[in-house]
Order: C-alpha cells, then structure tokens, then sequence
C-alpha cells in the first residue's frame, strides 16, 4: 500500500487547524470579511494545500520547496491570529488553544523539512 499525502500527520494537523480557524474567525466582525477574516483563511488553508501540492510533484527538491512555502504560510497565519487576538476578536482562551495548534504543526513541518537534508 502505497503512501499518501494524506498519510501525513502534519498534513492531518494542518486541516485541523484549518477547521480550527475557519471556526473561531465566524465571530469576526462583518467589517473585516474582505479584511483579516479572507487573508487568515487563505493563509491557513495554503499551509495543508502546499503540503499535499508537494508529493504530487516528480522531484524531491519540488516537495522541499513546497513544504518551505507551507511553513510560510504557517508564519503569516501565526502573525494573523496574533493581530485578530490583540484586536479583540479572539480571547486569550481562545488564542491560547489555537497558538498550541500553530506550534504543533511547525514542529510536524520542520521535522519533515530536516527529513529532506538527511542522506
């Protein structure tokens, strides 16, 4: 049995974490739909979009690449949720439970990405 990316627990992590924020940001006032709201979902949906785009390519070195801009993504939607939180938008509660989310899926990513470098 052949594996895929779906197979990837980082790949698995990362649509959790897109149901996550797709979830707490309903609560985000009207005003910032084609504001905050768009720019957070389009950059946590790139993070597991990237991460499958990868394997679908013919050269490791494509994989690598994609993964880089998945965590690029991770790094823009970290910074999106800290603003939503310091707006208001979000509780520290809730910040608190999503951040845990964002910090597993960088672990997950950056261990696959090492992964790469080892012979």
């Amino acid at each position: 049995m052949s594996q895929t990316y779906r197979d990837l627990v980082v790949w698995q992590r990362s649509m959790d974490l897109v149901v996550e924020v797709y979830e707490l940001s309903r609560d985000f006032p009207r005003a910032e739909a084609f504001g905050l709201t768009a720019q957070l979902r389009s950059a946590v949906v790139s993070i597991p979009s990237n991460i499958s785009e990868g394997p679908g390519r013919l050269h490791r070195g494509d994989f690598r690449h994609h993964l880089s801009i998945a965590r690029g993504s991770l790094a823009e939607a970290e910074t999106q949720i800290q603003i939503a939180c310091r707006l208001g938008y979000v509780s520290q509660v809730t910040f608190d439970s999503v951040w845990e989310r964002f910090q597993e899926v960088g672990r997950l990513l950056n261990g696959l990405i090492r992964s790469f470098d080892e012979p």
